[in-house]
């Protein structure tokens, strides 16, 4: 009995490492869309993979994920299926991107900054909201 809670925790604990991780974006716009995909369907445990981990981000995306929350089931579903329609992606230097993209859904236009940290492509979520940073 012992082993077989044993393996059953072994088990569930890498479900859980793996759910939680996610291939690394390859530039700027793969690290973008990744994000901008995973808001829309509701996933922020992905958005916040490819998001950098501040606390201003953090509050940005929590409320990000209260406002798809607000959505009935309709709505969510709509965002769900919605297509990222990207108008243009601006290189500022070679770790500095702004991504300017609707969606289908709302059609709203946003922009959101990529930045490449240790080697790494992540979303700067706090000037989508704050666009002097």
């Amino acid at each position: 009995m012992k082993q077989l809670l044993l393996s059953l925790l072994v088990f569930l604990t890498a479900c859980g490492e793996q759910t939680n991780s996610y291939p690394a974006a390859e530039n700027a716009l793969d690290a973008g869309r990744e994000f901008i995909d995973a808001c829309l369907k509701g996933d922020f445990t992905k958005a916040k993979w490819y998001m950098i981990d501040d606390s201003t981000n953090l509050a940005h995306l929590q409320r990000a994920e209260n406002k798809f929350r607000t959505y009935d089931k309709e709505g969510r579903q709509q965002l769900r299926t919605a297509s990222i329609n990207i108008s243009e992606v601006s290189d500022i230097d070679t770790a500095t991107s702004i991504i300017y993209y609707s969606n289908s859904f709302d059609q709203q236009p946003l922009k959101v900054k990529v930045v490449k940290l240790n080697e790494k492509w992540l979303v700067d979520f706090k000037y989508t909201f704050n666009p002097n940073l």
